[in-house]
């Protein structure tokens, strides 16, 4: 197809305009929040099939990123990490109700979508991802690990004031990502467990750390017409992801992060699920694919 000189009109090869509805953008762009927090995120956890790894990495890259979620309205920011063999081996607990084995899952690609724009993001993101089903712009052999729109519910910084804010944190050169999950009892136990990481814990690991800040996020279950391939969200009302930015590879600080399951355990306010870390991918290569095995 081509794009002809009428605006707002794609040209197929059949001859026959297509209405693109381009004018409805002006009115769509005067409505409704724009500001630049994230308040909601898309972290995806996914693991290529073996012998996919490098079929799957390009795909992803290639096209998937952008066509399956930059190019999308209200997706702001978006990076991409990976965990070699060596990073996955670092992973805990052993049993996780994540991640099954807990090694699982070598790339996590983590998106913010604007404040108060979930709604309009997911009507876009089902409809984009029935499209590219349709057109065989999607990749089968991967599994879907931990997969989730989530809500954003506090943001802990090492530094107060100082650095970059957490609209910055998937543009800034982090050097490292550690993904913690965290499984409170119940929905009231979960708000218990969200206050005590914002007023007591967080500022307390942050101090000399090399996590520069922590987000915090509150997973949403998927709509009912999401694609098949991806299973309903877990923990809806009980679970809490935390995302740790670090300024350091996360192999030269790991002694840092360890026992935050006995942390959240001794104050009796929920179980750590996981945690994981990761370090960025190199977009358009096939970097660190040969080390996932």
């Amino acid at each position: 197809m081509t794009t002809t000189p009428e605006q707002g009109h794609v040209r197929h090869e059949d001859g026959g305009p297509q209405d693109t509805r381009v004018d409805d953008y002006a009115g769509l762009a005067a409505v409704g929040p724009y500001g630049v927090r994230p308040g909601h995120a898309l972290i995806t956890m996914v693991e290529p099939h073996p012998g996919h790894e490098y079929a799957y990495n390009r795909w992803y890259e290639d096209d998937h990123y952008y066509a399956g979620a930059m190019a999308m309205p209200w997706m702001y920011a978006g990076r991409r990490w990976v965990a070699t063999r060596e990073l996955q081996e670092l992973r805990y607990p052993e049993k996780s109700a994540v991640a099954q084995p807990v090694t699982a899952g070598c790339y996590i690609s983590t998106y913010w979508v604007t404040e108060g724009r979930y709604d309009e993001h997911m009507k876009w993101t089902v409809g984009i991802n029935k499209r590219l089903n349709r057109d065989g712009r999607v990749y089968r052999d991967r599994t879907h690990v931990f997969t989730a729109f989530q809500d954003h519910a506090a943001t802990v910084y090492r530094d107060g004031a100082a650095g970059p804010r957490d609209f910055h944190a998937l543009d800034h050169p982090y050097a490292g990502l550690v993904v913690q999950v965290v499984d409170a009892d119940g929905p009231e136990q979960r708000a218990e467990l969200l206050e005590w990481l914002r007023s007591r814990a967080l500022p307390a690991r942050l101090q000399g750390s090399p996590a520069a800040m922590v987000t915090v996020f509150r997973p949403t279950p998927l709509p009912g017409d999401r694609m098949t391939y991806v299973k309903q969200v877990e923990g809806v009302g009980t679970r809490l992801t935390l995302l740790w930015f670090l300024e350091e590879d996360p192999r030269g600080c790991w002694d840092r992060f360890q026992g935050l399951d006995l942390e959240v355990a001794e104050a009796g306010l929920g179980r750590v699920e996981l945690v994981a870390p990761f370090i960025p991918t190199v977009p358009g290569t096939d970097r660190y694919v040969d080390q996932l095995r």
